[in-house]
């Protein structure tokens, strides 16, 4: 049998200097994230789209000379022109300023109600999941009997006995809304509090609070920062469907539900009164719901389909 020789098996040799260039330095789970979410062309499109719509929210106003709430009953119901550029409504005023200031209130309510749900939710459903057995089950049962009665009804029926207004449309968004988060909060816990750097801190004497705010909630971010995501989307539609039914916000404050109750009443020959406040209220609730789904894909690449 022929011998191989000994010198074909030397080991190659090594340059550290390039060996540095090779390596790449490690990546955080947030980091890796955020790579992957950039990735995801429609999820940034929807990115940007909220971006603009809240930077107009904010400075569209300025950008023209008419008052949300100055009646001009000389210039009533005109169509979009370079004097109006979305044209005015029944009293004159003027639709773009109109329509700008309404986005102010309707990603206010959006965003107030879904942080609430936030706040309530990740608290109750925290405590349920970390402390278990009958505190477990008193809470979430109590979650249950809420989450029984049917959400618009409800919603609709605090409008009525408590009236109109801000305060009252949050409240009553809020009063149910919290309980969706509750359980994704409650499952995450129950998955993570028998990890073993939960454990250590138990048994180093970490206070409750220590341990649900230092380790739990942090590691379950990531459902909570989806659905919160989502809950904004779903708040928004839900104040324009309760001013489509006259428990909007009062005049002459204007949010894009009410400028769309009011635009379907004269669609048939005004029909820029409905098609600017409809139009945002779809590219709004398109683009949360685009963020929020690539947001879950990045944050768990299995979920990809």
């Amino acid at each position: 049998m022929q011998q191989i020789p000994k010198e074909m098996f030397q080991p190659a040799s090594v340059d550290l200097s390039e060996a540095e260039k090779i390596s790449k330095p490690s990546l955080s789970y947030w980091k890796d994230v955020s790579i992957r979410f950039r990735k995801n062309k429609l999820a940034m499109f929807g990115l940007v789209l909220l971006v603009i719509l809240v930077f107009m929210a904010i400075f569209g106003p300025y950008m023209t000379k008419y008052d949300y709430a100055t009646n001009d009953l000389m210039s009533t119901n005109q169509p979009p022109s370079a004097k109006h550029w979305f044209g005015t409504d029944e009293l004159g005023r003027d639709v773009f300023a109109r329509t700008w200031y309404g986005a102010r209130i309707s990603l206010f309510i959006g965003l107030a109600a879904a942080l609430i749900d936030l706040f309530i939710g990740v608290l109750w459903g925290g405590i349920a999941g970390f402390r278990g057995g009958k505190t477990d089950e008193v809470m979430m049962r109590i979650a249950d009997i809420l989450w029984a009665v049917p959400y618009l009804l409800l919603v609709i029926l605090l409008m009525v006995i408590l009236g109109q207004g801000l305060g009252t449309m949050i409240l009553a968004m809020t009063i149910t809304g919290w309980i969706n988060m509750a359980r994704i909060v409650r499952g995450q816990v129950l998955q993570l509090k028998n990890q073993e750097y939960v454990l250590a801190a138990q048994t180093l004497g970490a206070s409750t609070s220590r341990i649900m705010f230092k380790h739990l909630i942090p590691n379950a971010m990531g459902p909570i920062l989806v659905t919160l995501t989502l809950t904004i989307p779903s708040a928004i539609f839900t104040e324009a469907f309760l001013s489509y039914l006259g428990l909007g916000v009062p005049q002459p404050l204007a949010s894009w539900g009410t400028m769309a109750s009011e635009g379907v009443q004269a669609l048939q020959y005004y029909p820029w009164r409905l098609f600017f406040p409809a139009t945002f209220i779809c590219l709004t609730i398109f683009a949360f719901n685009v963020v929020g789904d690539g947001l879950r894909d990045a944050l768990d690449p299995r979920l990809r389909k």
